[in-house]
């Protein structure tokens, strides 16, 4: 092959591979921001449904902190701390807590409370629980987990936080009280920790 022959074969090598690498970034860059997107609408649709949006003026799903891992909120990792706030002052915030032992598994919700410890909103954000019995705590499912909002330390006592087959005030599921009973112990022992460790949650 002469020599000219060579030099061409190897620009256009060369420039295939610049192409192929642009595009590659192209679409990496797309799709990432796609996600990300993906990723923020979602966290701002579940925060929205246990903190009314028109209740602060700030952009919660930016307004983080680092939560980090502990028994109480049965954390194994590092989670974020979501804020809250009017006039710049934090009033209420949304972490993740989790029941380890539910029937089918670790449950994972997400709760929401004020500086007076009272519950804003709890929802379900995953589970393994039974379709047709434990998945009864999704709110698409029904109004269960909406039975915690108003609650805390304060107006309830401890042997209240349990599900009524056990003396509380929470209801159950026919057929699958495992799975109530566990939330809202998960809840308790959250609640029972942020008024342990408030500068946890509320300081700057």
């Amino acid at each position: 092959m002469k020599p000219g022959v060579i030099s061409r074969s190897g620009l256009l090598l060369g420039l295939a591979g610049v192409i192929v690498i642009g595009l590659v970034s192209l679409i990496y860059q797309f799709t990432h921001d796609a996600i990300e997107e993906s990723e923020y609408q979602a966290m701002l649709q579940a925060l929205n449904s246990i903190i009314p949006p028109d209740s602060h003026d700030n952009d919660m799903v930016n307004d983080s902190k680092i939560l980090a891992a502990n028994k109480e909120l049965g954390l194994k990792k590092d989670a974020l701390l979501y804020r809250a706030r009017n006039e710049g002052k934090i009033f209420a915030v949304a972490f993740p807590v989790t029941a380890p032992d539910g029937y089918n598994g670790p449950i994972n919700l997400l709760l929401a409370i004020d500086r007076e410890g009272k519950i804003l909103g709890a929802r379900v954000v995953s589970h393994k629980e039974t379709p047709g019995l434990g998945d009864r705590i999704e709110s698409r499912r029904s109004n269960w987990s909406d039975g915690f909002q108003g609650t805390s330390l304060e107006n309830l006592t401890d042997e209240q936080w349990k599900v009524k087959k056990d003396g509380g005030v929470f209801d159950q599921f026919t057929g699958a009280t495992i799975t109530p009973r566990k939330i809202v112990k998960a809840i308790h022992s959250a609640l029972m920790f942020v008024d342990s460790n408030p500068g946890v949650f509320f300081d700057e």
